[in-house]
């Protein structure tokens, strides 16, 4: 499978990870199977055959919705028919990312890689071909005997969304949670969207966050810690941009 690049872990019995461990970012991607269809949680950096790895573990079709559109979320949105965004950011898979290519290939390669056989870096490419539906705050992706709810959760990203399914506790957190460096320095994300969207959620009752990034055995007071960083940068004067990178346990926030 494309040179064994993508790695694989169950979640539970139709709930599967689907990692890119040798890259630097670590990025996660994660396929909900349901009775009807399966959903598909981001599509990873682009460099291997995302479809492949699907097809592996679902026969079903597939709807493949991105937390957000950065390059290292929407890599893979090629290989699926059915595709979803955030409106905020529908342009930003439509021709008018952000950032300049050499930018992305320069993340793409900042640290040695042994990218899959037949794979390239100065021919990547952001993926530009649109996204047929818009994900809304709020709406039920109903897989069948499933659902999963979209929350929007701006703030590392102007359409950031988490997916949140009840009945399991799972949250699917992409940037908003994660055991690294959580941004919110870019000119394209706002610092106080990102404290706001991480006290929304950290009141939902979870049995297990799953990272857009690195480690995935996060405690389920994970975001209650996250909230709580915030909550002391705010009270400092700190939420803005320019004010550095501060630690915390397990954590850093960039601003």
């Amino acid at each position: 499978m494309s040179d064994c690049w993508f790695a694989v872990e169950p979640i539970d019995a139709d709930t599967y990870a689907i990692s890119e461990p040798r890259h630097w970012e670590e990025p996660h991607s994660y396929l909900l199977c349901g009775q009807e269809r399966a959903l598909l949680i981001d599509t990873g950096l682009g460099v291997a055959d995302m479809g492949e790895a699907v097809r592996r573990l679902t026969k079903l079709p597939v709807l493949a919705a991105v937390t957000h559109a950065h390059w290292d979320h929407i890599g893979g949105l090629s290989c699926f028919a059915h595709t979803a965004v955030h409106g905020a950011e529908a342009g930003w898979v439509s021709g008018q990312f952000p950032l300049p290519p050499q930018i992305v290939r320069a993340n793409l390669t900042a640290r040695p890689c042994r990218f899959p056989e037949g794979f390239f870096p100065e021919d990547y490419r952001v993926y530009s071909d649109g996204a047929g539906e818009r994900l809304r705050d709020g709406e039920i992706i109903d897989l069948g005997g499933r659902q999963v709810q979209v929350l929007h959760t701006p703030g590392h990203s102007p359409g950031h969304c988490c997916f949140y399914e009840a009945a399991r506790g799972f949250l699917f957190a992409g940037d908003l949670l994660y055991a690294g460096c959580l941004d919110a320095f870019y000119p394209t994300t706002d610092p106080r969207q990102f404290a706001r969207s991480v006290e929304r959620i950290c009141h939902l009752p979870v049995t297990r966050i799953l990272p857009g990034h690195y480690r995935m055995d996060l405690p389920p007071d994970f975001a209650a810690r996250v909230n709580a960083a915030w909550q002391h940068l705010e009270r400092q004067g700190l939420l803005r941009q320019g004010s550095g990178i501060f630690s915390f346990d397990g954590f850093q926030i960039h601003l």
